[in-house]
């Protein structure tokens, strides 16, 4: 596709593209409503075969009344505990590497079992992770500037 030249050719390219956007679009939201109503119907109890083919309309009007039939908590749901968020990456990250630790040969059978054994164990007796950070590490020695008025570094030349 070529880069219009003048404003002339922007608006005509504008014209062309805009059916092709327009029929994108529709093709979204039409492939949108089909995902909504194989979601919503069975959730309804409605049979499939049965509503084969409904308007976008009723599809939305389902949904709503489905969604309006929910039960409203008078609790906001809550948040998982940082550690139990914690306690489940831990988890999923230990299955990973279980799987994918013994696929690779980048240590020793024995090592690699020992290494998960031990891993493993940390789920079981390990408590939450210490609240505290730690330590930072010590700043390492500035060289001392020299005072002003001296003459610094001695320089052979």
């Amino acid at each position: 596709m070529r880069l219009p030249r003048t404003v002339g050719d922007a608006a005509e390219l504008r014209k062309t593209l805009k059916p092709l956007l327009e029929k994108r679009r529709r093709a979204r939201i039409n492939e949108s409503l089909s995902q909504l109503k194989g979601l919503v119907l069975p959730l309804l109890g409605a049979e499939t075969s049965r509503y084969s083919k409904l308007e976008k309309a009723d599809i939305l009007e389902m949904t709503v009344r489905f969604l309006q039939e929910q039960p409203v908590s008078p609790y906001p749901i809550a948040a998982p505990e940082p550690w139990d968020s914690y306690l489940e990456g831990y988890r999923a990250c230990l299955a990973r590497l279980a799987r994918v630790l013994p696929a690779c040969s980048v240590l020793e059978p024995a090592v690699s079992a020992r290494l998960l054994q031990h891993l493993r164990q940390r789920t079981v007796s390990g408590g939450p992770p210490s609240q505290t950070p730690p330590p930072a590490p010590a700043p390492a020695p500035s060289p001392q500037a020299p005072p002003p008025g001296s003459p610094g570094l001695w320089r052979p030349w």
